[in-house]
């Protein structure tokens, strides 16, 4: 029986934003799916993720735009605040704006309950847990994921999803090494009463219990934002930093050590790092733009083909986006997916080299005295990858 006579079988390794929108995106159109995952089992993990345009766009065509409004939060207004002194720098209107200029919102939310969201609409027997994927491979007409277990799993085409020191990427092109970015990041979660509503000269500062709002320091920045019902408060803290920290989401730290590291910071920061209860910190990474992701039947997805600094916030954004695409390439190319591989990458990857290298210089960017003003996003939150 040929391909084109039979459910295109696809495997998908890793499930984390990208292989779970991959996922849902396939089943979608027809395709038969199974996603192999490392974890013991599926949970909330990670933080907080910021939604652009660009990404809830993935989510109106996949029919999930309701169910994305409820599980996130969009903020009132921007606000930018000095680091030492806590002075405001400026504050620009949020709410509606990007609505209004892109046709879609931008929205804040936990990456937990994004994940829960796709899962929700797949079957429970198309996720397998506790496989840790060893590589994959091209055998004529199929691919193979091989796992180090023993095991193998056979498709006509094997999605690589599995993160930043991807395994299948070091199977296809070589082992090599994520580029320590020299940013130390930290994050936490807390109450969002914990917000100080008016400091810095005069009380002049204030903020609104919907506000996203940040500090920007010599050696680093802090972002803070509403997730979920609004009712939490996510933290990213970077920091400048040449001490090489493990790249894991779940590396534990210390609200003494939080604090430590950002003394002479604007006081409310400090209050606000206070009530922290949990906090982590890992080491971010990216990788120098690569023009390949594919070899035969087997293709790179998400943070295995373009890790991505989370200066520009469009991490998981690109990732999601990637599962859309490539749903989509298979489906236009059921009876040749070799060649829907191609177009796959063709399309995505001068898109996610070019948010790569943004990333880096915007990075640079906040590392000036005084810093510029943000590099405009708009040519990431135009594009639309569905239509």
């Amino acid at each position: 029986m040929s391909g084109s006579e039979r459910t295109p079988r696809i495997a998908i390794v890793g499930a984390g934003m990208g292989g779970l929108c991959a996922a849902v995106s396939l089943r979608q159109r027809g395709f038969e799916v199974r996603v192999y995952e490392r974890a013991p089992a599926l949970g909330e993990y990670g933080a907080g993720l910021q939604l652009g345009p660009n990404l809830y766009r993935v989510f109106r065509a996949l029919g999930l735009e309701k169910e994305l409004r409820a599980a996130a939060f969009e903020p009132l207004s921007n606000v930018s605040i000095k680091w030492d002194d806590g002075a405001l720098r400026y504050r620009e209107p949020f709410k509606g704006v990007y609505e209004r200029k892109f046709g879609a919102p931008y929205l804040l939310a936990h990456r937990g309950d994004l994940h829960t969201l796709f899962r929700d609409v797949l079957p429970a027997n198309c996720v397998v847990t506790s496989k840790l994927c060893v590589g994959a491979e091209s055998r004529g007409d199929t691919a193979v994921a091989r796992f180090a277990d023993g095991t193998e799993a056979e498709a006509d085409v094997v999605i690589g999803a599995d993160g930043v020191r991807s395994a299948i990427r070091a199977g296809l092109f070589g082992a090599d090494s994520p580029r320590f970015t020299e940013q130390v990041a930290w994050r936490a979660i807390v109450p969002i009463d914990c917000v100080p509503r008016a400091f810095g000269p005069n009380k002049s500062t204030r903020l609104e219990r919907g506000d996203y709002f940040g500090w920007l320091g010599p050696n680093g920045h802090v972002i803070c934002y509403p997730i979920g019902d609004g009712e939490r408060l996510n933290i990213f803290a970077g920091h400048v930093s040449e001490k090489w920290v493990e790249e894991s989401w779940t590396a534990p730290s210390t609200k003494e050590e939080l604090i430590a590291e950002h003394a002479g910071w604007n006081e409310a920061l400090l209050e606000i790092y206070s009530r922290v209860g949990e906090v982590f910190k890992w080491g971010v990474f990216d990788r120098d733009p690569r023009p390949e992701w594919r070899s035969g039947r087997v293709v790179l997805l998400g943070d295995a083909a373009h890790p991505t600094m989370p200066t520009l916030a469009q991490g998981a954004n690109m990732a999601i986006e990637d599962g859309y695409v490539i749903a989509r390439r298979l489906h236009e190319n059921r009876g040749d997916l070799a060649a829907g591989l191609k177009a796959f990458v063709a399309e995505r990857q001068p898109r996610t080299a070019r948010v790569t290298l943004q990333s880096r210089q915007q990075f640079a960017n906040n590392r000036m005295v005084p810093p510029p003003m943000p590099i405009s996003r708009d040519w990431i939150f135009e594009h639309d990858v569905t239509a």
